[in-house]
């Protein structure tokens, strides 16, 4: 059984191995350790359990608990809950995601910035997993409103959601999706290295 002391000792480079070595009760009490609110052991927890989601179903289990941290008013516990489920939903044959993707596309309006990059960011695992998601996950992210986050965000956002988008046009073509790719790169916010990157994907 794992032991605080024995997963605080397990470096970064560690990390994805020691993931291999958990067991059924080590990823259970991983995954209560999430919820402490010691920065430094509840990261170590997620890291561990992010891990063990890439390569093992045995997370999948908790996808309930990893749901409810959705409506946490604790945003480190939001980001938790959002980025264990996007590496959890290709063992989503329950099609859980259906249910709950409107939830999720909640935390695109987070108070905090982060949460909504994070939230941005799991998108990619999302529609690449359930591309039946799709439509709804570009029709949210087209109407996002850029200038409602604060300046210093904007760019950072813009290229989450376009990286996005480009993921999603490989399946799905349509206008509002071209449009805003368009006005982005004609826009303000995107420097000339960034345009750049965006039209060598495109």
């Amino acid at each position: 059984m794992i032991t605080l002391e024995k997963m605080m000792s397990i470096s970064e480079s560690d990390l994805k191995d020691a993931s291999k070595d958990l067991s059924e009760e080590d990823v259970l009490q991983l995954v209560e350790w999430l919820n402490l609110k010691d920065d430094k052991i509840r990261y170590q927890s997620f890291l561990l359990v992010k891990n063990r989601s890439s390569f093992c179903d045995d997370v999948y289990p908790y996808w309930d608990v990893f749901q409810s941290k959705l409506r946490s008013d604790n945003s480190y516990q939001r980001s938790i809950g959002l980025m264990l489920i996007a590496e959890n939903v290709k063992w989503d044959a329950e099609n859980r995601m259906d249910g709950i993707i409107d939830e999720y596309l909640m935390l695109l309006n987070d108070e905090k910035p982060i949460t909504i990059r994070q939230c941005i960011q799991s998108l990619e695992k999302i529609v690449s997993a359930k591309p039946m998601l799709n439509d709804i996950i570009a029709s949210r992210l087209v109407s996002f409103d850029i200038m409602a986050v604060k300046e210093t965000m904007r760019k950072s956002i813009l290229l989450d959601i376009l990286n996005v988008l480009l993921i999603i046009r490989q399946e799905l073509k349509r206008d509002e999706i071209e449009s805003f790719i368009l006005n982005a790169l004609s826009g303000e916010i995107l420097d000339k290295k960034s345009k750049k990157q965006i039209e060598a994907l495109l």
